[in-house]
Order: C-alpha cells, then sequence, then structure tokens
C-alpha cells in the first residue's frame, strides 16, 4: 500500500516523539517535566559494578533433620501406641533411623505403625525388621531426590524475599546446577550485609526452659545465649517460627525490639502455652541460639509478641526482614563472591558505547554510500529504531548488561539486512523497466513477506533463548526480541513512509537507488 493518510502519519509521528520522551529519563538527573514517566533503564553488575555471590544448598544438613524429624515422629508414634523400643538412633551416613524392639511379641504391632506413618508421608522409607529384632527405616534415595530439589526452590525464593526487602535494585537469583544458587547486586561493592542475612537460616523457635536451666537432663537440649552462658531448653516445639505472619522493627521503651504476629495456628499454639506457663520463662531460639528468655506475666491470646534484647536499628530491621522472608530449608554457605568495582563498570559502558557507536557510524555510511537518498531514510529508520528499543528498556525499566548491548548492535545489523532487501528490490524493479511508483510498490510488496518471515523465525529463537536461558543469555535474548519488533515498524512502516513523503511532493522520473 504506497498511501499513507495524515491520521496515519500523525499516529507513526506520535510513536517516535513518544519513544524520545521515554528516553529522556536515561539522560536527565530530575524529572522534567513532570508528567513525563520517569523510568529508566538499570545497568547490570558488569556495567554498573557490584557483588557476585554464589551459593551452596547444604543438602547433608537438610537429610540430617529430616532424619531428626522422622526419628521424632518414630518416638512419638509408638509411644502413642504404648510400644516400646531400644537404642533408637539416627544415622545419617546410611540415611536410616534403626533401634531394638522391646519384645518379641510387639513385632506386628510395631510395623502396624510404622507402615501407617510410611502412608502419612507419602512413602518417604522402606521398613525391615530382622528375625532378631532389628527394625530398620530407610529414607528413599529418590525422596531425598525430591526433598533436595525443592530445597533449593524454596531457598530461591526465600533468597529473592530477603534480598528485595534490603531496596537492592535490580538483582539477578537463578539456580546453577543442582544445589547452587548464582546472586548478583548491581551497585553493592559491600556485601557483607546481605552475605549475612542470607547465610541465617532464620528457623526460629519458641520452647519452655528446663526446670533447672544449668542442668542438661534427658529431653533438654543446651543452647548457647548471646551473652555467652548455655541454658537447657526442652526440646518440644511449643510453637514453631512458620506460624509467623508477619514480623517488623519498633521501639519499645526507648529501645528496639521486633513485633512478632502470628498465623491462627501460631496465635492458636501461643495462646495455649503462655496460658498454662504463666511465671515460667519462654526461650525464643533462632538458629540453635536462644536470643532472648522472657518470663511469662499473663496470658498472650492476641496472636502477637515482642522479641527485646541489645538490638540496634539495623539488627532489629535484619532481624524483621528475615523472619518475615521465612527460613530457608537448609543452610546456605558462600562457594565464590567477587566485587566488580565501578570503574571497571565505567570501563565496560566506555567499551560499549565505543562499539556501539562505531558499529552504528559503519552502518549508515554504509547504507549512504551504497542507497544514497534510500539509504539515507534507511539511517533515519535505523536511528529511531535505536531509540525505540532503549524506549522499551526504560518503560519495563529492564536490565542492561554487555550482552544486551551486543544484542542492540546485532538488532541494528538486522534491520540494516532488512533495508538492503527492500532497496535490492526496488533496484530490480527499476532494472526491470517499472516506472518509479512501479518499482516502489513490487519493491516493498516482495520484500515484506521475506523480512516478516525471517523476523518471525528469529523472534521465536530469542524468544525461547529468554525462557530457557540464564543471566547474560536472557539479556541478549531481550534486546533482540524487542529489537525484532521496533525493526518491523521502522522499516516496513517508518522508511516506507519517508519514501512515499518524498515521492509524493517530487515525482521524480527516476529513482536515485
Amino acid at each position: 500500500m504506497m498511501y499513507y493518510s495524515r491520521l496515519r502519519m500523525l499516529g507513526v509521528m506520535a510513536l517516535c516523539l513518544l519513544s524520545v520522551l521515554l528516553c529522556l529519563p536515561n539522560f536527565m538527573k530530575d524529572p522534567f517535566p513532570r508528567w513525563l514517566p520517569w523510568h529508566q533503564v538499570h545497568l547490570g553488575l558488569d556495567l554498573r559494578g557490584g557483588s557476585f555471590l554464589l551459593l551452596q544448598v547444604d543438602l547433608k544438613a537438610l537429610e540430617k533433620d529430616r532424619l531428626q524429624s522422622l526419628e521424632h515422629q518414630i518416638r512419638q508414634a509408638l509411644v502413642a501406641e504404648g510400644l516400646g523400643y531400644v537404642g533408637m538412633q539416627a544415622n545419617p551416613a546410611s540415611a536410616e533411623v534403626s533401634f531394638e524392639l522391646r519384645a518379641p511379641s510387639e513385632r506386628a504391632g510395631v510395623l502396624k505403625t510404622l507402615n501407617a506413618l510410611t502412608q502419612d508421608v507419602s512413602h518417604e522409607f522402606d521398613i525391615s525388621i530382622s528375625p532378631e529384632g532389628h527394625v530398620v527405616v530407610r529414607l528413599r534415595h529418590e525422596a531425598l531426590v525430591a526433598r533436595a530439589r525443592e530445597a533449593v526452590t524454596r531457598s530461591i525464593e526465600i533468597v529473592r524475599r530477603r534480598i528485595d526487602s534490603t531496596g537492592a535494585l535490580d538483582p539477578t537469583i537463578a539456580r546453577q546446577g543442582e544445589d547452587r544458587i548464582i546472586v548478583e547486586l548491581p551497585g553493592i561493592s559491600d556485601p557483607e550485609r546481605i552475605k549475612a542475612l542470607l547465610g541465617t537460616t532464620a528457623h526460629m523457635t519458641f520452647h519452655l526452659l528446663a526446670p533447672n536451666p544449668t542442668q542438661e537432663v534427658p529431653g533438654t537440649t543446651m543452647l548457647p545465649t548471646q551473652d555467652g552462658r548455655k541454658l537447657a531448653v526442652l526440646d518440644p516445639v511449643e510453637v514453631d517460627g512458620a506460624d509467623l505472619a508477619d514480623a517488623n522493627a519498633t521501639m519499645s521503651d526507648g529501645k528496639w525490639a521486633v513485633h512478632l504476629k502470628f498465623d491462627t495456628k501460631g496465635a492458636e499454639d501461643f495462646a495455649r502455652i503462655t496460658t498454662a506457663n504463666v511465671g515460667k520463662p519462654f526461650a525464643i531460639v533462632l538458629d540453635g541460639r536462644v536470643i532472648t528468655y522472657p518470663v511469662i506475666n499473663s496470658p498472650i491470646t492476641a496472636g502477637q509478641g515482642e522479641i527485646s534484647g541489645n538490638f540496634s536499628a539495623q539488627s532489629a530491621a535484619d532481624l524483621a526482614v528475615l523472619l518475615r522472608a521465612g527460613a530457608l530449608p537448609a543452610p546456605l554457605t558462600v562457594v565464590e563472591q567477587r566485587s566488580i568495582g565501578p570503574s571497571l563498570g565505567e570501563a565496560s559502558i566506555r567499551a560499549g558505547l565505543l562499539s556501539l557507536g562505531t558499529g552504528f557510524l559503519l552502518v549508515v555510511t554504509f547504507m549512504l554510500l551504497f542507497y544514497g537518498r534510500f539509504g539515507f531514510y534507511a539511517d533515519i529508520a535505523l536511528l529511531v529504531n535505536l531509540i525505540m528499543i532503549l524506549a522499551v528498556l526504560s518503560l519495563f525499566e529492564a536490565t542492561l548488561t554487555l550482552p544486551g548491548m551486543a544484542g542492540i548492535l546485532l538488532t541494528l545489523g538486522m534491520a540494516v539486512d532488512a533495508n538492503i532487501l527492500i532497496n535490492e528490490r526496488i533496484r530490480e524493479e527499476v532494472r526491470l523497466g517499472r516506472k518509479p511508483l512501479q518499482a516502489l510498490q513490487t519493491g516493498f510488496e516482495r520484500a515484506t513477506g521475506t523480512i516478516i518471515d525471517s523476523n518471525a523465525t528469529a523472534f521465536l529463537a530469542h524468544v525461547m533463548l529468554f525462557v530457557f536461558g540464564t543471566g547474560p543469555v536472557k539479556n541478549f535474548a531481550l534486546t533482540i526480541t524487542i529489537g525484532i519488533g521496533t525493526t518491523l515498524f521502522t522499516t516496513l512502516v517508518l522508511s516506507r513512509m519517508l519514501i512515499i513523503r518524498w515521492y509524493a511532493h517530487t515525482r521524480p522520473q527516476k529513482l536515485p537507488v
């Protein structure tokens, strides 16, 4: 179609102007004018500088915790049925819990109890009883693998929530391999606070203290306190931190504290334990350490509590972040850490801009030399293409990395290919003796189908890269995917409009192509 209505031309020009306006915030420090959407492209780790952390999920600790939990379940199930056992112990090396029957007559009852327990936990383990009465409950390898995979997925989500709570901009969090997590933090050159947040499991439980808190007896565990002492804490968990609904840092009597709010189950457990134990100390345990042990002065039935201690504003806020984000299913350790300084990031930006600018100038010069006026119109479309890519990235506040800049440069090359195809088609029609208007119309018509087909296949390929890729691959695919859309617009709509308007005003007898 070689006719553009006034409304259509105004629409194209308005879209180009909007793209320019969306790009402006990237080159301004203050939002002006005020009505302009203040969205900017964020720079990635390789351009802005920051920190890189490689974390590993401690799957051995996860397996050990599962065995301890299984041992506790077996003890409770046997006691509830009035059955006994001798020498029960968990063996992490063989992933099993073993014990001896108290009496041969209890074999059938023990087997029935364990089978019922197996059904309750989705057949996670196998049970065997020897003729001598030795019982072994072994965790299945498939169950361990599934639990490990779930733990890594859950750890990624909790890491994301913890980092988002700190206000870090554009973090990249992704799985690597079976048990590792990559964390990239642009703009954060000192990641010590982040490491402390991520290195804390944040498993909080509430326990009663033993009658004699300085002496360990069966059913209790000696745990360290914040002041260096050790206290005997009763093993049963009265309230689990998993039942927390919210946690916030607050001021209480002029000191920083952490205010807790429980969900329905947690509120019921909290009310029950505080009602039955008025006047007794109540230990709050975080990752195996007693952080405080206040005395229960009265029943607490509102489902709210407070952790007080020697908190600073930062430590109270960090603890609240940890509790809100939830406990990690297993500890995380920092396997690798790298910091990229701002100067290196600036050097990367300069190198990226230099390559992008050089490539753009070479392409512009090539088009001018080989196609003259039509090459000039292609260069205008190319510039608008670059502006529109930046506008879309700004609108969605996307993160730009060096691979993303490479994707933009490649997009410009693809856009030039489309313009070359159109110009060569028009040249071919001129050589066949067609009149200027017919040559333009036929050239565009024949080139359009080829351009759409080639860009459609490239679009699908890079969408798959974006969906299944990670890190640099994803950013590279993002810029090219956006660039394909802007290329189709600038090549098939904008450049065609410029050529048509030129032809309508000059009516040349010969095309300058």
